[in-house]
């Protein structure tokens, strides 16, 4: 099929057009409607709020202006063949006080992309399939720390996880189905989050983070609210924050496995070995020490009291090297590419924004070739 005859005209885009694709890139912009009218200059805020909610469509005219105000190609507005994503996902983001709503927005708006993305690759190559245990849990009633430990474990059986440390914790996710992306688009404030859409999760992580061993607890933990939490779980909920707590260090500390090597002491050496054997931080291991009964409480204080003074809060000896990278989507393309299909085809077809897709792959975004002397 020639390129062609995939592009579909105003008229066309104008009839098909999506709602709920115009938010996407209005929040991917971090734009309000007031500002988005602002920038566009022929409409008014409310007639933006009108198409969004769908009380009505924009002429092709109008949306030519948005795909230029939202640097979106015009066929990104056409509703794609597939059910949308429910518009009430949410995403688990902590420190909602600290994250202002226009942060959450675009950040979401971004994992949204992905989902879209990687649904656009399945129709040329095929992903891992969604592989995923789900131990939902009941708020109303406590959660005792035992019942977290038998989710971990049973996930980890689940995937044929190994006796004790996990090597790769985003590989292991994505290759049971799972999208992570990491990428970094100015926003502040937004730690790791999930969203955990039925089709294909997606688990995002700040590229600012480069402490491998936070990286991965902070991976665990979204895994965590995947696992016991849902779609419909509490959003930023200090409960579903410390069990997803609770679950990433029994996901990636086994009680089983640890237990045995953990110190009932202040011994630093010790600490620092377990630290680069099991990739977790000191800070994790002296946590997982107390929860286990390994120390007592009294000890436990004095550790994290050695810690500030030390200043291993912010930054603790024993690095571990980079953190973890998600390699599905950008494989998936690489893999298209060698059934024929270029990249800028596939953006073409896709009517996905270009820039965005590419700030989701983590890809230069000239890829000129290099001039070698």
């Amino acid at each position: 099929m020639k390129d062609s005859q995939l592009k579909l005209e105003p008229g066309d885009i104008s009839a098909l057009f999506d709602r709920a694709r115009l938010r996407m890139a209005r929040e991917l912009r971090g734009l309000t409607q007031v500002q988005l009218a602002r920038e566009v200059g022929s409409v008014t805020a409310g007639s933006i709020s009108q198409f969004e909610n769908g009380h009505t469509k924009p002429a092709a005219s109008t949306l030519r202006r948005l795909a230029v105000a939202l640097r979106v190609p015009p066929s990104f507005f056409a509703a794609p063949a597939r059910p949308p994503a429910h518009e009430q996902v949410n995403g688990f983001f902590r420190s909602l006080r600290s994250t202002s709503p226009r942060d959450r927005q675009q950040a979401l708006a971004y994992v949204h992309l992905a989902r879209e993305l990687a649904l656009e690759l399945e129709k040329y190559v095929v992903l891992p399939p969604l592989n995923l245990s789900r131990v939902p849990i009941d708020n109303e009633n406590s959660l005792q720390l035992v019942d977290i430990e038998q989710a971990a474990a049973q996930v980890r059986h689940h995937w044929n996880v190994p006796r004790g440390p996990v090597q790769d914790v985003v590989r292991l996710l994505e290759g049971n189905g799972i999208v992570v992306v990491r990428f970094r688009v100015g926003i502040e404030k937004v730690d790791a989050f999930c969203v955990d859409f039925p089709d294909r999760p997606v688990v995002a992580l700040g590229a600012d983070k480069g402490l491998r061993d936070r990286s991965r607890f902070d991976v665990a933990h979204e895994l965590g609210h995947l696992v016991l939490h849902g779609v419909a779980g509490a959003v930023g909920d200090k409960v579903t924050e410390n069990q997803a707590h609770e679950f990433a260090a029994a996901f990636l500390m086994p009680a089983d496995d640890i237990r045995s090597e953990l110190p009932d002491r202040l011994d630093w050496p010790t600490f620092l070995r377990l630290k680069a054997k099991w990739h977790v931080s000191i800070a994790a291991l002296l946590v997982r020490a107390k929860t286990l009964g390994v120390m007592d409480e009294h000890t436990y204080a004095q550790g994290w009291k050695a810690l500030s003074v030390r200043g291993w809060r912010k930054v603790e000896p024993g690095p571990l090297g980079n953190p973890e990278g998600p390699v599905l989507l950008g494989r998936a393309v690489e893999l298209m590419e060698t059934t024929g299909l270029s990249f800028t085809d596939f953006v073409s077809r896709s009517g996905l924004p270009e820039a965005d897709v590419r700030v989701l792959l983590g890809r230069d975004i000239s890829e000129r070739p290099r001039v070698e002397i």
